[in-house]
């Protein structure tokens, strides 16, 4: 009877993990904050674990997507083909690490969410903006790793979207929207994978429980991220960020309600 008991929770806790993973595989690549998502979800599933700690460990499935999908980028960079874009991501990382571990390390225990997507949204609105109008400044990308480094350091709050943040800074340089999405999702790889280790060296049982979530994850964020930059090539970038900052404020409505 206990054994029946025990795979009945187990089951359980299977599904809930592995529909984490459904959840982090798609709104990773999305200005909605998918750590605010999964974190406040797990909260509901009563995991037994620390809901920040799962949502930025369930990074790593789709960093490992982010790798798979753009492995010819990632050999270039190896081969210090594009020194440029290398430069950017080396500074870009170090700023990130440098703003985001103390905010991951107060905030570990706190679930902030409507207010900063809300701003995000507002953040993604002015972009659009500024693209139907034509008054991007145009910045070459050299310039950008400060900004957007300090942008991506501010997504260890929970709430604030890694993604938004970082399209909304790259929109001021001269980029198109598939080549800002795409250093977007670059600049993800270092800095999950640097947290990610300093998490499983923190808390090794991750690996052990989330494991379906991993999975999922990884394989849902391969597919949707393959179907986001196909879209990406047939809207303009005013249009997307547009989508996206409705997307934002959809999200701070839903967090708020699940307040």
């Amino acid at each position: 009877m206990l054994d029946a008991v025990s795979a009945l929770g187990y089951n359980a806790h299977m599904w809930s993990y592995l529909l984490l993973g459904v959840i982090q595989g798609i709104t990773e690549w999305l200005p909605i904050s998918s750590q605010g998502i999964v974190a406040l979800t797990s909260r509901f599933m009563e995991l037994g674990v620390n809901e920040i700690d799962i949502a930025l460990f369930l990074h790593l499935g789709t960093m490992i997507a982010v790798l798979v999908y753009f492995r010819k980028d990632w050999i270039s960079l190896l081969k210090l083909e594009n020194p440029r874009l290398l430069k950017f991501l080396i500074i870009a990382t170090i700023i990130s690490l440098i703003i985001g571990f103390p905010i991951y390390r107060f905030v570990r225990n706190m679930v902030i969410g409507p207010l900063l997507l809300f701003i995000t949204g507002i953040g993604l609105m002015i972009t659009a903006w500024m693209h139907k109008m034509h008054r991007n400044k145009g910045w070459r990308l050299d310039k950008m790793p400060y900004l957007v480094g300090f942008l991506q350091g501010l997504s260890a709050i929970p709430g604030f979207s890694r993604s938004g943040s970082t399209i909304f800074g790259l929109s001021f340089a001269n980029l198109n929207s598939t080549e800002i999405l795409k250093i977007s999702y670059l600049m993800s790889l270092p800095v999950v994978l640097t947290s990610s280790l300093y998490l499983i060296w923190q808390e090794p049982v991750l690996i052990w429980t989330s494991w379906p979530a991993l999975i999922t994850s990884f394989i849902v964020g391969l597919i949707s991220l393959r179907l986001l930059l196909k879209i990406s090539q047939r809207i303009s970038f005013a249009f997307w960020a547009f989508l996206f900052s409705i997307l934002c404020f959809l999200g701070a409505f839903i967090n708020y309600l699940a307040l």
